[in-house]
């Protein structure tokens, strides 16, 4: 990066954003998800401008963005998320589906590592299915703004369990390698989880309390600070800390539920109120400048070579087939009808990426070719664009047979009016 004028990147970041808001736009009208055409800009703009994509220097920014990314869209997500009784099925099957087709897909994808790659170990062959196993929330949230609301529900709950799971599975598991005996393992993991949430609930009510009596007319991005810390710190002490993020957002989102008898004079619903509008739409505007310049820099990172080696094709492509048949089954057996395009919006993307590159160095594989990574994401996501263009398609279609209905309708009773006119005349 030595030599390059400070007025270029300035520039370049500011077409990036303003190229990012037309992609946005142009997902609208056609559910193209925007983060698929900016990867593609980003590789694009390496090839054009022949810019040298020195991995070592520019994962440590990747990751960083990937991470604040990751707590943007989830808070995102979660202040979007509405807890009724009326929900719990929808909320039930989501997690169900979330679940069986992360452990399906981490085991499925270890045995075809293991058959294509080959010289593994099982656990090994796990902690690389892992990554690529979560539906990554960082794409589908953004690109299914279109659908009906049961549907995008059911997607956001989805997407979101799938990344809290996957992201707790790979790390409980990394972390607890030196832990003798699946009991050992099994205990660990149910007090993180609970040790988690009950940090998250206390924190969260303890936020929103302060949240609400700060008067400075500076205090979001305030909260976007002391959240990021949380979840770092989290980390760093092994806790589950996506779980934190997706709390607070619930609970602020239905702090009525959460503030009841003794705890309601704690709750300022006034303040609350008129602060939240500007926090969700803070929190959403600094959700889409991450996430722009996460996927432009991904699709520059982006290399062509190990694609077309054929283990990896055959591996990608036994991947996919299960993925999406066990999928299918899930559907069929649990939600039984109205599951498209649902069905095939399960994209890889920001999740797969940040687990990939966290793989401990000694379970690091030279030879693996990072081309299953990059073959998945394109994959998977462009069978979500296809299914998002014909679900728009298909709604299109309905609205110009119903509009067609109603002019059918008014020449009716025009003709109707128009007859009854001229028996007017005539008995006249």
């Amino acid at each position: 990066m030595e030599g390059i004028n400070a007025y270029y990147l300035v520039i370049g970041a500011a077409v990036i954003i303003i190229m990012s808001y037309l992609f946005n736009i142009l997902a609208q009208k056609t559910n193209i998800p925007s983060v698929i055409l900016l990867i593609v800009s980003g590789y694009a703009a390496k090839a054009v401008f022949g810019v040298e994509f020195n991995e070592a220097e520019w994962f440590l920014p990747l990751e960083v963005l990937g991470i604040v990314g990751l707590i943007l869209i989830v808070l995102e997500a979660a202040l979007d998320l509405e807890i009724k009784r009326s929900k719990l099925k929808l909320i039930w099957q989501s997690g169900l589906i979330a679940i069986l087709s992360l452990f399906f897909n981490t085991y499925f994808l270890a045995f075809g590592i293991r058959y294509f790659i080959g010289n593994l170990d099982m656990l090994t062959a796990v902690i690389y299915a892992i990554p690529l196993a979560i539906t990554s929330s960082a794409i589908v949230i953004p690109s299914v703004s279109g659908l009906k609301k049961p549907k995008r529900e059911f997607l956001i709950y989805e997407s979101t369990i799938s990344d809290i799971l996957g992201i707790m599975f790979f790390y409980l598991l990394v972390e607890n390698l030196d832990t003798n005996g699946a009991t050992m393992v099994g205990l660990n993991v149910i007090s993180n989880i609970g040790l988690t949430l009950l940090l998250s609930i206390t924190l969260s009510y303890a936020m929103i309390i302060a949240f609400q009596r700060i008067k400075s007319d500076v205090k979001l991005f305030l909260f976007f600070a002391v959240l990021i810390l949380f979840y770092a710190i989290g980390k760093l002490f092994k806790f589950s800390s996506l779980l934190m993020i997706l709390v607070f957002g619930m609970v602020l989102e239905n702090r009525t539920l959460f503030f009841r008898g003794y705890l309601r004079k704690y709750l300022y619903e006034d303040n609350i109120r008129r602060v939240l509008v500007d926090f969700k739409l803070l929190t959403r505007e600094s959700s889409f400048v991450v996430r722009t310049f996460f996927f432009f820099i991904l699709g520059m990172s982006i290399t062509l070579a190990g694609v077309f080696v054929p283990d990896i094709l055959l591996l990608t492509l036994y991947f996919m087939v299960g993925l999406f048949a066990f999928r299918w089954l899930l559907f069929k057996l649990i939600l039984k009808r109205d599951y498209f395009p649902q069905f095939f919006i399960a994209p890889r993307g920001l999740i797969s990426i940040l687990l990939f590159f966290a793989i401990p160095i000694e379970f690091r594989i030279n030879d693996f070719e990072l081309g299953i990574l990059l073959l998945s994401i394109v994959v998977t996501s462009l069978l979500m664009a296809w299914a998002l263009v014909l679900n728009s398609f298909g709604r299109v279609g309905r609205i110009k047979r119903y509009i067609s209905f109603l002019r059918a309708v008014d020449r009716g009773k025009d003709m109707m009016l128009g007859h009854k006119s001229k028996d007017d005349e005539t008995a006249a």
